[in-house]
C-alpha cells in the first residue's frame, strides 16, 4: 500500500497515501478500538465540526490572525465537508481518551489536507497550511469540541423532532378512527370504567407531544457555548474580540442562535446542559416504552388475552409454535428505550466525573447523546410505519368485555349508592350474572334509567344529574 511520511512529537509514522487524515488521527485509530463507531456514524457531528472550523477561520481572518489565502482554502474545505464530502475520513472512535482531542485533530487534519489540495499542494505538506497552526488557530479541543457537540445535538434534534411529530400524528389519527369503539379502561391491571379506544390513543399522542417542547427548551441551553475560551476558558492565544466574532459567525453559518457563554471558565467544565438534554431523552424513552407495553397488553392473545386490538403481523413468531405472531415492533421499541435510559446513567456519571477546569469524559457524553437520538429516531419511525398505522380494533371483543365487566357499576354509584353498588358487584363477580341483570332484578333502577346510565354517552364523560328519591 502506498504511504506518505508524517511526523509529530512522538515520532514518525507512515500514513496511507490516499488518506485525508494525518498522523494524530492514525494514532487515535490505533489506540481507541472501543465501540467500532467512528465519528462519521453521526453526520451532524462532522458537519458541526466543519462549521466550527469555518467560523474560526472567518473570525481569525477578520482579526488579521490568518492569511486570507489560507482562510479561503480552509473555508472552502469546511463547506465541502459540511455538505457531506469526505465524511468517511472521520474515522476516530467516538470513545477516546484526551477529552476529544482525537476528534478535534481528525477534523483539523482532514480540513488541512483538503485545503492543501485547493492550494495546489500534496497531502501532508503542512509547511504550507498546518492542522494546528492554521485550522486550529485560536482554538483548543476544550472549546472547539464541546461547541461542535452542542451544535451537533441541535442539528440531530431537528429530524428527531419531525419523526416524533409524525408518530404523534399517526397516534392521533388512530384516536379519531377508534373514537366510537367503547372498551374497558383498567387500573392496576383490573377492570376500571369504560372509555373509548380513541381516548386511549389520543392520550398516547398527548403524552408524547409534551416532550416536543421539552426538547426545544433543552436545545436552547445548548446554544450557549464556550467557543473562544480555548484551554480552560481564559481565552489564551486569542484576540480580545475573537470569541464574540467566532460565535456570531457560527450562528450565521449554522442557522442556530448560538451565543457566547457568560462565563467561559465555568462553561468549559460544566456539563449541565448535556445532563438536562439527556434527561429529556430518558423521559421521552420512558413514555414511548410505556405505550409499547400497553400495545403489547391490548393485543395479547389473540384468543386468551385482552385481544382488543390487532397489531400488523410483521414476521412469524416462533421456530416451534406454528401460527404464532409476536409483537416484535413494540418489543424493539422497549429495548431501544432501555438503552436510552441506560445511556442517561452513563451521561450522568461522566458529567459528575469532571475535575477542576475540564471534563475529560465528554466523549462518552457526546457518544451517548447522539446515539440515543439516532436510536430514538429510528425506533419512532419503525413504530409508526410498522405498527401504529396498521393497528386494527377488534370491536366485537371490546364490546364483549365491556358487557361482561362489573366496572360499569361505577356509573350507577350516584344513583343506587356505594353500598348497593358494592354488593351488586360482588354478586356479579361470583355468580357470573351481569350488572344490568342484577340491578333490574332488584328493581334498583328502571330499564330506561339503566339504559341511559350505562350508555356510552353517560359513561365516557362528566354528566350532570339530579338525585331522585326512590320509594
Amino acid at each position: 500500500m502506498s504511504t506518505r511520511h508524517e511526523h509529530d512529537l512522538l515520532g514518525d509514522m507512515e500514513i496511507p497515501a490516499d488518506a485525508w487524515y494525518g498522523i494524530q488521527t492514525q494514532r487515535a485509530v490505533d489506540n481507541f478500538a472501543i465501540t467500532g463507531v467512528p465519528i462519521s456514524h453521526f453526520p451532524q457531528l462532522v458537519q458541526a465540526l466543519a462549521m466550527v472550523k469555518m467560523a474560526a477561520a472567518k473570525a481569525n481572518t477578520d482579526l488579521g490572525s490568518l492569511d486570507p489565502l489560507k482562510s479561503q482554502a480552509i473555508i472552502a474545505a469546511c463547506e465541502e465537508i459540511r455538505d457531506g464530502h469526505l465524511h468517511d475520513q472521520f474515522v476516530v472512535d467516538l470513545i477516546q481518551g484526551g477529552a476529544g482531542t482525537s476528534t478535534n485533530m481528525n477534523a483539523n487534519e482532514v480540513i488541512a489536507n483538503l485545503a492543501l489540495e485547493k492550494l495546489g499542494h500534496p497531502k501532508g505538506q503542512y509547511q504550507y497550511l498546518h492542522p494546528n497552526d492554521d485550522v486550529n488557530r485560536s482554538q483548543s479541543t476544550n472549546d472547539a469540541y464541546p461547541s461542535a457537540a452542542c451544535l451537533a445535538i441541535q442539528l440531530a434534534s431537528d429530524p428527531l423532532i419531525e419523526t416524533i411529530k409524525s408518530l404523534i400524528d399517526a397516534l392521533r389519527a388512530k384516536g379519531q378512527e377508534f373514537s366510537d369503539v367503547v372498551k374497558m379502561g383498567r387500573t392496576q391491571m383490573q377492570d376500571a370504567v369504560p372509555m373509548t379506544l380513541g381516548q386511549e390513543f389520543e392520550a398516547f399522542a398527548v403524552t408524547l407531544s409534551e416532550d416536543i417542547d421539552r426538547l426545544g427548551d433543552a436545545c436552547k441551553l445548548l446554544c450557549e457555548i464556550n467557543l473562544g475560551g480555548t484551554a480552560i476558558g481564559t481565552g489564551i492565544n486569542t484576540h480580545p474580540r475573537y470569541a464574540a466574532l467566532a460565535v456570531s459567525y457560527l450562528a450565521e453559518i449554522s442557522g442556530k442562535p448560538m451565543v457566547p457563554a457568560t462565563n467561559l471558565v465555568e462553561a468549559t467544565s460544566d456539563m449541565g446542559a448535556f445532563v438536562l438534554f439527556s434527561g429529556v431523552l430518558r423521559r421521552f424513552a420512558i413514555k414511548l416504552s410505556k405505550i409499547a407495553n400497553d400495545l403489547r397488553l391490548l393485543s395479547s392473545g389473540p384468543r386468551t388475552g385482552f385481544g382488543e386490538i390487532k397489531l400488523p403481523p410483521m414476521q412469524p413468531g416462533s421456530s416451534i409454535m406454528p401460527g404464532k405472531v409476536n409483537p416484535v415492533i413494540p418489543e424493539a421499541v422497549n429495548q431501544t428505550a432501555y438503552q436510552v435510559i441506560a445511556s442517561d446513567l452513563a451521561v450522568t456519571l461522566a458529567a459528575e466525573a469532571g475535575q477542576l477546569q475540564l471534563n475529560a469524559m465528554e466523549p462518552l457524553i457526546i457518544y451517548n447523546l447522539l446515539n440515543s437520538m439516532k436510536m430514538l429516531g429510528s425506533a419512532c419511525s419503525m413504530f409508526e410505519t410498522r405498527c401504529i398505522k396498521g393497528i386494527e380494533a377488534d370491536r366485537e371483543r371490546c364490546a364483549e368485555l365491556v358487557d361482561r365487566s362489573i366496572g360499569c357499576i361505577t356509573a350507577l354509584v350516584p344513583h343506587i349508592g356505594y353500598g348497593n353498588a358494592s354488593r351488586i358487584a360482588q354478586i356479579a363477580l361470583h355468580s357470573g350474572r351481569t350488572v344490568r341483570e342484577l340491578v333490574l332484578s332488584e328493581k334498583l333502577l328502571s330499564e330506561a334509567e339503566l339504559e341511559h346510565l350505562l350508555s356510552p354517552q353517560s359513561m365516557l364523560a362528566p354528566q350532570s344529574f339530579v338525585l331522585e328519591k326512590r320509594s
